[in-house]
């Protein structure tokens, strides 16, 4: 989620000025007290008056963030789905290239976008990558892009036969910009890749 602000915490019967930070899978508050949550682990999220209480063991704990607590408690209680992160949207041509499970499939569907084959232009291209080998392709696959399309690339984490770094570089070589980084499952991250503006 990626949101920041800078508020009181009162925690343990004390108050707190520090920083919060609100991240996919973990609430984090750095200052004076450091307190880190993962969200999964809040029994109780709830906003009045411009503070976000939260309920976990270990807990409570009261963040003062003002306009922000209630929008915090519904990305908390309603977090993005893996199509959201991804940009999945109705209408969108898609295309897969690759090895991609059922369940992404059923996903895709869901969305009702129109999956495209070889040689059709989409606004959103997936391609698995196994092995550092596997990143020569990028260039062909970016000429694949509409102007405003996306290339995410999906790549097995925390393996030796392709880096995080390699994917990035290859990415780049092939004249795209790196724009986000998102975790596409348990196992693999996903790094998305668009067409500068002055090249389109």
């Amino acid at each position: 989620m990626g949101q920041e602000i800078e508020c009181t915490m009162r925690y343990q019967r004390r108050r707190h000025a520090g920083k919060a930070y609100l991240e996919t899978d973990y609430l984090l508050f750095r200052g004076d007290e450091r307190l880190k949550v993962s969200l999964k682990d809040l029994t109780s999220v709830k906003a009045a008056a411009g503070v976000l209480k939260l309920e976990f063991d270990g807990g409570p704990a009261e963040l003062e963030l003002g306009k922000a607590a209630e929008k915090w408690a519904d990305k908390i209680l309603h977090p993005p789905t893996r199509a959201d992160k991804l940009g999945i949207k109705p209408a969108l041509t898609v295309r897969l290239v690759g090895n991609f499970d059922a369940e992404f499939h059923d996903e895709l569907r869901a969305r009702e976008v129109e999956i495209v084959e070889a040689r059709s232009k989409a606004d959103l291209l997936f391609y698995s990558a196994a092995r550092t080998a596997d990143l020569s392709k990028i260039a062909k696959l970016a000429a694949a892009l509409t102007p405003a399309g996306a290339l995410w690339i999906m790549y097995p984490k925390g393996v030796p036969e392709i880096r995080e770094m390699e994917v990035l570089l290859a990415g780049r070589d092939a004249g795209l910009k790196d724009v986000k980084v998102a975790s596409f499952s348990s196992t693999h991250t996903a790094l998305k890749f668009v067409i500068p503006l002055a090249k389109r």
